[in-house]
């Protein structure tokens, strides 16, 4: 027997399909999608790019139930076939022979090895798409267009989103997917929240997932902080604040700095919050060096049972380590120090800051207008400038433009201080949430708020710091 012939006999059986329209139309789709989703892989692992969001939920979600289903109507086309004949209902014969019926088996425990291996990889392949950043920030593009442009410009840009959404364990695996399913019916029904409510009382334990990067108990010293201003006069004058962060934390069996006195081995702090973002505390716990708790509290404390009581973790502080917002002004400064927008333009940051704070109908029209405005500035008052310097001007407007971009999203309802930001005190209560001088001990002592607990300032809001001088910085 020839090879043609070999081939012929053992794939007789698909004359099963031919016969019956529902058996073929399973097997088209099962052949079809399957071939595709092949193609597919084979043309992601050889570009080396991800998949687009969308072509993304075609080839790993919708593909693969494709593949499914039409893997399910072979045998539901038989016993249809079959429910049928026992009713008397007329059905094509089909040509049943023990040479065809050895050869159906062959080729079924082959189909099935084939269709078991690609299950397994259209499984493995979709879990890991439905985890990967482009899902979880393209996806739904309008929903977490803000999430997504903070995420991108912080930090932690290069950590997958769910290394702190999730982390590991199958426990919390299955909870990030049950309630992504609430979420898809939420985006389907356009019922989501706007903006998207930071997750405070549901993020995984941050010991969990912060600190398998980050060590808070880990000796850190002392940091070099420097932070320019800018004034809205003709020269845009800048000043410098130098400070010396004490982050502190383990050294030598005792425990100094922010680290340190917040976080080790004996869960330093507990406090009591009466407000959903947990920025009201008005009853703090804190164990000393010597093991014993000594109570903080406001006056007119709500009692000890009202609210929700927390142990301190990483988030109490960084609460928004990766989808940070900025102020206006915070924003613009930065902006300026990092040279993304000439410092040396007349009265510019003036004109930026009134640009960025006002209101725009949606981000299209945001970004007409905010170039718009800080070009015809220099058109009218400075025409020299605005000829001799257009590509810096240029530069300038489409600077300014992009802070507010970073920071404002209309459609979602997210506007300057949406979300506060714990870290420090210039913008949010943050720090002051406790160190107000306001929570006392029953002996009287109080939560300091004394500047040097926390840092050494070094220079305050100087035209020209000496100390930068001195350590070679300027």
């Amino acid at each position: 027997m020839n090879l043609q012939e070999r081939l012929t006999r053992l794939l007789s059986p698909m004359a099963l399909a031919v016969r019956d329209k529902v058996v073929l139309a399973g097997v088209v789709l099962t052949t079809s999608s399957a071939l595709t989703l092949i193609g597919f892989w084979i043309l992601e692992m050889t570009s080396g790019h991800p998949a687009h969001p969308y072509v993304g939920i075609v080839i790993f979600m919708i593909l693969p139930g494709v593949f499914v289903a039409g893997l399910l109507l072979i045998p539901a086309g038989l016993l249809l076939r079959r429910w049928r004949a026992r009713r008397g209902v007329p059905v094509a014969p089909l040509p049943v022979d023990k040479e065809l019926l050895k050869n159906a088996a062959v080729l079924i425990a082959g189909l099935t090895v084939v269709n078991v291996a690609m299950m397994a990889v259209a499984t493995y392949k979709g879990v890991e798409y439905m985890d990967s950043t482009t899902f979880c920030g393209l996806a739904c593009h309008q929903v977490m267009s803000p999430e997504y442009t903070a995420y991108v410009n912080s930090p932690h840009s290069r950590v997958a989103c769910t290394q702190c959404h999730i982390g590991p364990g199958a426990g919390w695996f299955v909870k990030s997917k049950l309630s992504g399913a609430r979420q898809v019916v939420a985006v389907t029904l356009g019922t989501y929240s706007r903006p998207i409510p930071s997750p405070v009382h549901h993020l995984r334990p941050a010991r969990e997932t912060c600190e398998a990067c980050h060590w808070p108990q880990k000796f850190h010293g002392d940091r070099l902080v420097v932070r320019s201003k800018y004034g809205e006069d003709e020269a845009n004058t800048a000043t410098s604040s130098v400070l010396l962060m004490r982050i502190g934390g383990s050294q030598g069996g005792g425990r100094v700095g922010i680290h340190g006195r917040h976080f080790d081995a004996l869960s330093r702090v507990r406090y009591q919050t009466t407000d959903d973002r947990r920025q009201v505390i008005p009853r703090v716990i804190y164990v000393g060096d010597d093991g014993k708790e000594v109570e903080y509290a406001v006056d007119g404390a709500p009692p000890a049972t009202a609210g929700e009581w927390r142990e301190m973790d990483c988030i109490d502080c960084h609460n928004r380590p990766t989808h940070a917002f900025d102020m206006p002004e915070s924003a613009l400064n930065r902006a300026l120090q990092a040279g993304r927008i000439p410092t040396d333009l007349p009265f510019l940051k003036r004109e930026a800051s009134a640009a960025i704070k006002a209101e725009y109908m949606d981000r299209d029209t945001a970004a007409r207008e905010i170039v718009g405005r800080i070009t015809g500035f220099y058109e009218k008052n400075y025409p020299e400038i605005a000829r001799a310097r257009a590509a810096d001007v240029q530069k300038a407007a489409e600077g300014v433009r992009d802070v507010w971009m970073r920071n404002v999203f209309p459609d979602m309802k997210l506007v300057w201080g949406s979300h506060p930001n714990n870290i420090g005190h210039e913008d949010f209560p943050g720090c002051f949430r406790c160190h107000d001088e306001e929570h006392k001990a029953k002996d009287g002592r109080t939560i300091t708020q004394d500047c040097n607990a926390c840092h050494g300032v070094l220079a305050m809001e100087e035209n020209d710091p000496k100390i930068l001088a001195d350590l070679g910085l300027k």
